[in-house]
Parts: C-alpha cells; structure tokens; sequence
C-alpha cells in the first residue's frame, strides 16, 4: 500500500513577535514569490517547490503561522524508512530556519493536523460507482457522523466527520474530482483527456487526523520531529486501523448470497440468526450503526467479527444492481 501523508504545523505568536515575523518575509517575498492573502490570511508559496506552504493568520483573537508540509515533495519516490525521515527531516528543518532568518525552526511548532491519501485502484469507471453505492450504505458509524463537501456531487463521495474524534473520512471518484478541477481552470482538451484517464478507475481514501487528541492517541511524543518521525513509519498501521471503524471487512454480495454464505459457515444458530437479521435491518434502516442498534443484542462485536471471518459484508447489494459481487476493498490495498 502507498500512501501520501501531509502534516500541518502550527506557532502561536504575541502580536509583536508576529508582525515581526510577518513583516520580515513579506518584505523579502514581494514581488519574488507567488503569494496572495484572503481576508484575514497570508500565504506564501515561497517553499512550495520543496513541498511546503506558509500561511499567515492575521486575525485579532490568535496570531498563527502554519507550514502545510507534503512529504511527497521531501522524500520523492523513496519509501520512509529510519534513516532517510531522520535526513528528510533534518533538511526540512534547514529548510524552515533559513526561510524564517534562524528565528525559528521545525521544533517552535506544535504538530495540529496530519493527513493519509491513498489510491484504491479498482481498474474499472463502473466500479467505483459500485463501490461509492454500497459505502454509503453504510450510512451512520459509531462515533462518526455523515459529512458532506462542495466539490463533488453527493454520489461521487462518501464522508464522515468524528463526533469528538479529531477524525474526518472521506472516499471519493478521483476522476469525476480531477475532471471539475481541470475544466475549472480551462484545461486544452489533449491535457484534460491525459490526465483524466490516468484517474479511470480509482478510489480516493483520505483520513484526517484533525486535533491534537487524535494525534495523542497514535504518538505520545511532545517534539514535532519525533511525532512526524513516528507517524510516517506507522501511517500504514493506522490508516488501516481508521478504515476498519468505518468500512466492514468483506466481499459485498447480493442478500441472498450472504444469506447462503451465512447459512453455510455459522453453525452457532443464534450467532447466525444474528447475523441474518442484520442483513435486513441494514436497507430497512439505511444506516450500519442503526441496524446494529435495531438488533438490541450486546454481543454486537461477536456478529461484526463473525461477519469478517467469513469474509462477508452485512452490507448487501441491491437486486438493481449490476454486479452480483463485490471484492473486499481491503484486498486492493
């Protein structure tokens, strides 16, 4: 699995410290960089070719400066192991004193926002389609609630927001996304063509680890360096470990295949009524987390895991549907 992390760091300032450090790089930046402001913010693309971006926030409750850093720009095409994030990170503190003139560097920032992108290469348009179908089915998740955005139609995403997680989910038709995004900046139609096909077939997965607290509960570490350290040797660990609150384990059938299935594998008679129930309460209640509630049984978990032993997902796809079978989306990873 290749995944794509990004990280958000934040340095709270006093006013007279701020406008210092503000005045100082705005003077030096004029006319030399790409750099706009909206409003209230600052941003400076004087970094952004070594993969990171600066934002000034310039309102009267906080002064914030924050670096939005990819590490796709500082580690390339190298897989993170130990000794190059120890290099990589070492250079993006270089990278972060020279441009602040030494007033400040990597560890002044305290680590606020972390994110993991993945690609699920399912190889064909009208899968995806499927596969967005059947997830948003699964409607409600404990802890989560149904999240929305205003760059993608409803049916090309999937999101959830963390009631009090610091978490937010979101999977979506990187085609239909990269498609608007290119005829929004007229694109010639030879680019658009090359680019789009590249995107045929793929799923986007992004989780976003959004508050501190989020980030406590994967890294005890205090320094930014050792937190953006730990957190890219284990990024792969929790990306799965997030999914797994959200998206079942199984291949997706029609109900009466899982109910075949089911009726095959389960030989604990109440686990596998259980079971069969759940498959009903799921369109009935348009929501995973509400059907579990439905079933009033306290042994939930004990159905959920029965239900990923045997590789079936209580999420069954409609008699409509064109495809009989869905492959569990984890085997793509």
């Amino acid at each position: 699995m290749h995944s794509q992390c990004y990280f958000e760091l934040t340095l709270t300032l006093e006013t007279e410290n701020f406008n210092k450090l503000f005045n100082r790089i705005y003077e030096k930046s004029k006319g030399e960089y790409q750099t706009y402001s909206d409003n209230e913010n600052y941003v400076d693309d004087a970094l952004a070719s070594k993969g990171i971006t600066v934002v000034y926030h310039d309102n009267s409750y906080k002064k914030k400066i924050k670096l939005k850093i990819d590490t796709n720009w500082i580690f390339g095409d190298d897989e993170p192991d130990s000794n190059n994030i120890s290099r990589s990170l070492c250079k993006l503190d270089s990278r972060i004193g020279e441009y602040f003139d030494s007033k400040c560097g990597l560890n002044d920032f305290k680590l606020t926002k972390m994110g993991i992108i993945v690609d699920v290469d399912v190889r064909e348009r009208e899968k995806v389609a499927a596969y967005l179908k059947m997830l948003k089915k699964i409607g409600r998740v404990k802890g989560f609630s149904p999240s929305s955005n205003s760059w993608l139609n409803n049916d090309a995403c999937f999101g959830l927001e963390g009631n009090s997680n610091g978490i937010e989910f979101m999977i979506y038709d990187l085609e239909k996304l990269t498609k608007g995004q290119l005829m929004e900046t007229d694109s010639k139609r030879k680019k658009l063509k090359s680019v789009v096909e590249r995107t045929v077939g793929i799923l986007r997965v992004e989780v976003w680890l959004t508050a501190s607290k989020a980030i406590r509960c994967f890294i005890d570490e205090a320094v930014a360096s050792e937190q953006i350290a730990n957190l890219l040797k284990s990024s792969d660990r929790m990306f799965i470990e997030i999914l797994m609150r959200i998206i079942p384990f199984g291949d997706f059938y029609k109900k009466n295949k899982a109910v075949e299935i089911i009726q095959k594998k389960v030989t604990d008679r109440r686990l596998r009524w259980k079971m069969l129930r759940l498959l009903v309460l799921v369109p009935e209640k348009k929501s995973l987390l509400l059907a579990q509630k439905a079933l009033n049984y306290r042994r939930i978990d004990r159905v959920m895991e029965m239900f990923s032993s045997i590789e079936v997902s209580p999420v069954t796809i409609s008699k409509r549907h064109g495809f009989k079978k869905l492959k569990n989306m984890y085997k793509y990873l």
